[in-house]
């Protein structure tokens, strides 16, 4: 039986799930693959395959083991394996997503896991939940973004619950359902480090971090909603972004980190980037000692 837990968004990767973009289309279902279909084009197959090789190709230079969810043809977002189900430090969590398009992703991901003898520690069932909001910050702490429009109030609260009784301090963050999922606001690259849209978070929030001791790297609205700062920390100093975001990559090597930086514009122009496209399974802590 697979040991799969993650106890933060910055240890060490060492298992990830993707899933193949076999069937990938965009689907107006956010207002970022809204204003990609209002343009008249659908991404070109190769073009996709060729860029998830890519970010394959960039976990798999980091040491990590990729596992692939088979695609489902009914199922074309299937590709954003962050959403449907959240790794932590006890296991799996089995969401429940919000929009119809997406919600039988649960079949063959729950499959997959009994397939390898996976046990799920819980299953999302009030309200709904997507992985998207849901931010291991470190041991001990988490956010759950909770716009109601894909993750709302009852379904972070009944995550949230479950990691209060493990001792964990939980903030549920609401924000505008216009950003789909708060990694289009928000992601950890390293520890004590996050990319954050500070033109849309609150203050509070903002001073939260602060608190305890998280410093940001500042992105816009415009560079949120062209998914920057959706990314992805491998830990151990390294982080995947997506090449279009020049000005934030930047600024992460500028922090020292080594930035892998694979073409994923077509997965962006559908709403999604490195933080989407990924499921972490498996994350490896440094010994505190």
């Amino acid at each position: 039986m697979p040991h799969w837990t993650v106890a933060s968004e910055t240890g060490r990767l060492a298992e990830v799930l993707v899933c193949p973009p076999d069937h990938y289309r965009w689907v107006p279902i956010n207002a970022v693959a809204r204003r990609t279909l209002a343009e008249g084009r659908q991404p070109d197959r190769a073009a996709l395959a060729a860029q998830h090789a890519e970010l394959c190709d960039a976990l798999a230079q980091a040491g990590v083991t990729v596992h692939r969810l088979p695609p489902r043809p009914h199922l074309p977002y299937m590709a954003y394996t962050r959403d449907p189900l959240v790794v932590t430090h006890r296991g799996p969590v089995l969401c429940q997503l919000a929009r119809p398009e997406r919600r039988g992703e649960y079949a063959p991901l729950l499959a997959w896991h009994q397939a390898r003898g996976a046990a799920m520690w819980r299953l999302s069932s009030a309200g709904t939940l997507e992985g998207g909001d849901v931010h291991i910050l470190r041991p001990g702490l988490a956010v759950v973004g909770a716009s109601g429009g894909r993750t709302d109030r009852a379904g972070a609260e009944q995550f949230a619950g479950w990691l209060r009784a493990e001792g964990w301090e939980v903030r549920i963050e609401p924000f505008d359902e216009h950003f789909l999922h708060l990694d289009l606001l928000f992601c950890m690259a390293a520890p004590g480090l996050a990319v954050a849209c500070t033109e849309a978070l609150p203050d509070d929030f903002l001073a939260w971090l602060r608190a305890r001791a998280i410093r940001v790297l500042p992105t816009t609205c415009r560079e949120a909603m062209a998914l920057a700062g959706n990314i992805l920390s491998l830990g151990a100093g390294r982080v995947v972004s997506a090449r279009a975001s020049a000005r934030l990559n930047a600024a992460l090597r500028a922090e020292g980190l080594e930035v892998l930086d694979p073409d994923l514009s077509l997965f962006a122009a559908g709403g999604g980037g490195p933080h989407c496209l990924t499921c972490p399974l498996r994350r490896e802590e440094p010994d505190p000692g």
